[in-house]
């Protein structure tokens, strides 16, 4: 082991310098995050929640955050409670189990608020429908902004829902903030 340890010490390093980086090429942040920033004033935090699916949809889900999409360099993250969310990702047909559940977590989401139905199940009940133990889609229980279809869509179309849930609300005023001594 000693001696791998000196032969190194002694080469130094084999690779090449990396290239400079050519004129023009730099580019700031990728635009889709200056856009959200805009709108939005910071990052856009996402609770998902499973209302009921196949788990298909979380899968495709579970593919934005793999270094292909990179959702997180764009500014977009998962959260784990609504209280720190802008917007819910709902997938499923609501059961009847989850719509007082659904209906809580849509309350405790701080507004202004973006809902994304993801999936057939989502934005029409799929296959369930409406029954003694489904609600159906999920605009049957809390207002939907952009319903994604698809069995289950594909990553990429769920991003195109996300930023289209995004461009349609007009961007926030950043209002001053004011201090006032005391705890009253």
């Amino acid at each position: 082991m000693w001696h791998i340890l000196k032969y190194i010490a002694r080469r130094g390093r084999v690779t090449e310098p990396a290239p400079e980086p050519l004129e023009g090429t730099h580019r700031p942040a990728h635009p889709v995050h200056d856009e959200i920033l805009a709108i939005l004033g910071r990052a856009l935090a996402i609770r998902q929640v499973d209302a009921g699916s196949c788990n298909g949809c979380e899968l495709e889900i579970n593919a934005l955050n793999n270094p292909y999409y990179n959702i997180e360099g764009l500014g977009i993250r998962f959260v784990a409670s609504p209280r720190h969310a802008d917007m819910l990702l709902v997938t499923g047909p609501v059961s009847r189990h989850m719509e007082l559940a659904l209906r809580r977590t849509y309350d405790a989401t701080p507004a202004p608020k973006l809902v994304v139905a993801v999936g057939d199940c989502g934005g029409t009940g799929g296959i369930f429908g409406e029954s003694y133990a489904s609600c159906g889609r999920v605009s049957n229980v809390i207002p939907v902004d952009v319903t994604v279809p698809g069995c289950p869509p594909p990553p990429a179309e769920i991003l195109a829902g996300i930023l289209a849930a995004v461009r349609a609300r007009p961007p926030i005023e950043a209002e001053p903030a004011t201090f006032e001594p005391g705890f009253n």
